[in-house]
């Protein structure tokens, strides 16, 4: 098949056109396998019932490659008036004015991003309606180098302080270098007060292990320890989508995955991609954890104990 031809998918109700889709968007070599557009279609096809409960009703931020990895990147916030209208939209406000971001609530929309030549789907923590008020707290632990040992020794450490302060908690591979630790919150606070508890937590657990972490924003004073980084936790960040790809070689993914999958050998950032993740996305490793978002008030007195 060339890759001018045009291909209709089936994407629930739609029927989604999708141009040049031999095109390909990651080039193999180095041991990487070559994925094509119509790869990535197949792809989100095959995981969008698992992925689609983490996206709905959530503003996106797109990262696009035109012409694949070794074109240029951009990062889209605002839908083009060109996008079809069944695409759903959000209006959110920004400084000096508001911006209209995509929200993906279904499989068409999926592919058609596909088709857009959007590699990595960035979600918002909160959703459209109350965008100050998130439902999700995010740790990025992100390794000094590629020592994933660090990566999971500071969850282990991690995961053990939330347990204390009775939150219950998601794990994920990142597609990229680290994990990302995930706790529900009940949307009753604002951004400044999760990200202030979040800060807390990581300051206590970086006072804990002096040399082995650091909350430190600035890479020079970080020196080879792993960043507790809390920033995402900010009105307008966003964060990778469980089971989105990743801009690298070889087309990794960002994959929720058991706290007892931690012991395993073979876990990394990297250890699925779109070749195997819906496979891991059949085991439901987040099963009831995020169904009910906590209160921060009991966790913060419990935190302030601790640090007393």
């Amino acid at each position: 098949m060339s890759d001018d031809d045009e291909r209709r998918v089936r994407a629930g109700r739609r029927t989604v056109p999708v141009h040049r889709p031999g095109k390909v968007l990651f080039p193999g070599g180095g041991g990487a396998k070559e994925y094509t557009k119509g790869d990535i279609v197949e792809y989100h096809r095959a995981v969008a019932r698992f992925m689609l409960p983490h996206l709905r009703g959530r503003p996106l931020m797109l990262e696009r490659y035109p012409h694949g990895l070794d074109g240029p990147r951009f990062m889209q916030k605002h839908v083009p008036d060109s996008y079809p209208e069944w695409i759903t939209r959000a209006q959110v406000a920004k400084e000096g004015g508001t911006v209209t971001h995509l929200v993906c609530d279904d499989t068409a929309t999926l592919v058609f991003l596909a088709d857009q030549a959007c590699l990595t789907l960035h979600r918002r923590l909160s959703r459209t309606g109350r965008p100050h008020r998130p439902d999700r707290m995010v740790f990025d632990l992100d390794p000094a180098d590629d020592d994933f040992g660090a990566v999971r020794e500071a969850a282990r450490w991690l995961g053990e302080l939330l347990d204390e302060l009775k939150l219950p908690s998601a794990l994920m591979t990142t597609g990229s270098r680290g994990l990302h630790v995930v706790v529900p919150v009940d949307g009753r606070h604002d951004f400044d007060e999760v990200r202030a508890f979040a800060g807390e937590v990581a300051e206590l657990l970086g006072a804990e292990h002096p040399d082995r972490l650091t909350t430190a924003a600035r890479k020079k004073d970080r020196g080879d320890r792993l960043y507790l980084d809390v920033q995402r936790n900010a009105y307008a960040q966003t964060a990778v989508a469980p089971f989105g790809i990743r801009a690298r070689p070889g087309a990794p993914v960002a994959v929720p995955v058991s706290w007892d999958q931690l012991d395993d050998p073979d876990l990394g950032p990297r250890r699925w991609t779109v070749e195997d993740a819906a496979d891991q996305a059949r085991t439901d490793p987040w099963a009831g954890v995020l169904r009910r978002g906590r209160a921060l008030g009991p966790a913060r007195r419990r935190l302030r104990a601790l640090r007393d």
